[in-house]
């Protein structure tokens, strides 16, 4: 689960948020840059977990944003300035693996999946869940609770 940055000791912080609350939410990274917004929160049925938040990046005036896939896990809400942090600057996002919105990739396909995590150094969430003794989701073969096709992002 996305980590969540506090502050302020003294203020209640939310729990449960609506995902429309959190689309349109900046991306920043570490050293305050702006890396774009949250387009749309992916959502595995199965699990009820959010898989990946999808991003959104480049362009100008949302005329040719390329789409990143970042794994939920890799992000940390921060409730006092409202938005999101991902470790990572410009350059390497630039070099991630990344969509157009009118090509998305398969997000039930695991070896992309496993390419998406790798690249900001998170662990595939279905296999957290097997090493963990969660069989809570029955899992299939291709390991999300969903079947999935192969083939790869751009």
């Amino acid at each position: 689960m996305a980590k969540v940055i506090k502050t302020d000791p003294d203020k209640r912080y939310r729990r449960v948020l609506s995902a429309s609350t959190l689309s349109s939410d900046s991306v920043k990274n570490r050293a305050d840059e702006d890396l774009g917004k949250i387009k749309e929160l992916m959502i595995d049925i199965p699990s009820g977990r959010v898989a990946y938040a999808v991003l959104s990046f480049g362009g100008f005036l949302g005329m040719g944003d390329k789409l990143f896939a970042v794994p939920w896990d890799a992000l940390t809400l921060d409730e006092d300035r409202k938005c999101f942090v991902l470790d990572a600057d410009k350059a390497k996002l630039e070099n991630a693996p990344g969509f157009y919105k009118d090509n998305w990739p398969d997000m039930t396909d695991t070896l992309w999946g496993e390419d998406v995590h790798s690249f900001y150094g998170q662990s595939p969430y279905w296999t957290e869940r097997k090493s963990a003794g969660r069989e809570d989701v029955d899992l299939n073969e291709s390991g999300t609770g969903t079947t999935g096709r192969s083939h790869g992002a751009l």
